[in-house]
């Protein structure tokens, strides 16, 4: 049986997406009229749970980046809603707003530009203390030392300036920063794509450990599946602005339903030379946001596209308990009592 995304409801659930859309205009011609629009996010729908890790992957440019910064309200929506423990983040002013953003802080992708060169790491650990008027100063520069120590780093570090730092000091720091408030929830940015193998371990293994410890819910944002797995509970996959799968992380894994999803697990290196993966290689190039297909935003790629992929938007629904996807073909294989993906793997 097939149910829809909206039906769910979860008591632990910490956040919800509801139809979440981000425009971009795009303006041409000597009065800089609004011509078209970049349809980043297009009606996506999502809950996290409380201290769960749910991983957004998809190829660059498909939006996962902005999912992050429109929840957290650092890029204003263009419809939609995003509740955080029962409130409409989307409606809350002045102090109100301030006293949510203690709650839901971001880890970026490039930490030594989200750091300011002329500041010792420290004063920026302590800023967001300083706004929200936390403590005395001794205090706060307590508090700052207590998780500079979380992270693996030490007191003489906060007297440094960025640039003494190497990457993976410097995404400790943008991980400091964050958790100084004590936050709830957090978006993962990227957090380790720039950096080292040997590295990212370190930065991920930090990450599960705070999580452990604080009860942190994230949202990690990233396009290595292999790191996705390594840290998330359930995955969320986009393209071109809107899901197209989520179920737990092992189930993705081992079964998964869309073809997208397929293409991209087949890229997954096997680490033993004597085994080899097949590879779905996809065709052509990702269709630009400024026009998306019609239909499913897949289909122009896809090699199971039927007539109904290029006229109607798949929706997304529970093809399984616990696993969603927008795909007719899985829809249609639900109607017939099929199981499993041999459809979906393409021929010889």
């Amino acid at each position: 049986m097939v149910t829809t995304l909206n039906n769910q409801t979860n008591a632990n659930e910490l956040i919800r997406v509801e139809n979440l859309k981000k425009y971009y205009p795009v303006r041409g011609g000597v009065l800089q009229r609004v011509v078209a629009w970049v349809q980043a996010l297009d009606g996506i729908s999502f809950t996290i749970r409380q201290g769960e890790t749910l991983g957004l992957v998809g190829e660059s440019g498909c939006g996962k980046s902005t999912v992050g910064r429109t929840m957290l309200r650092l890029t204003e929506p263009t419809g939609g809603k995003v509740f955080f423990d029962g409130q409409d983040v989307f409606t809350l002013r002045g102090e109100e707003l301030k006293k949510l953003r203690r709650n839901m802080q971001i880890i970026f992708q490039d930490p030594y530009s989200s750091l300011d060169p002329r500041v010792p790491i420290g004063e920026s650990v302590m800023e967001g203390l300083r706004i929200h008027k936390i403590g005395t100063p001794k205090e706060r520069y307590d508090i700052v030392i207590q998780t500079l120590k979380k992270v693996g780093l030490e007191e003489y570090h906060a007297r440094r300036y960025p640039h003494e730092f190497s990457g993976g000091q410097r995404q400790r720091i943008g991980i400091a920063r964050a958790l100084a408030l004590k936050p709830k929830f957090i978006v993962c940015d990227e957090p380790v794509s720039a950096l080292d193998v040997s590295i990212q371990s370190q930065v991920l293994n930090i990450l599960k450990d705070l999580q452990e410890e604080f009860g942190l819910t994230y949202l990690f944002i990233a396009h290595n599946l292999s790191v996705v797995e390594h840290i998330s509970d359930r995955v969320a996959v986009m393209y071109l602005g809107k899901i197209v799968e989520l179920t737990d992380r092992e189930e993705l894994f081992r079964n998964p339903l869309h073809p997208y999803t397929q293409a991209l697990m087949s890229a997954i290196p096997i680490p033993d030379p004597k085994l080899k993966r097949e590879r779905i290689i996809l065709k052509g190039d990702v269709p630009s946001p400024l026009n998306p297909p019609s239909g499913c935003r897949f289909h122009p790629r896809c090699p199971f596209a039927m007539d109904v992929c290029r006229m109607e938007e798949p929706p997304l629904v529970e093809v399984r308990p616990g696993h969603q996807a927008a795909c007719w073909l899985i829809s249609s294989k639900e109607k017939t009592g099929e199981s499993g993906s041999t459809l979906l793997k393409p021929k010889a």
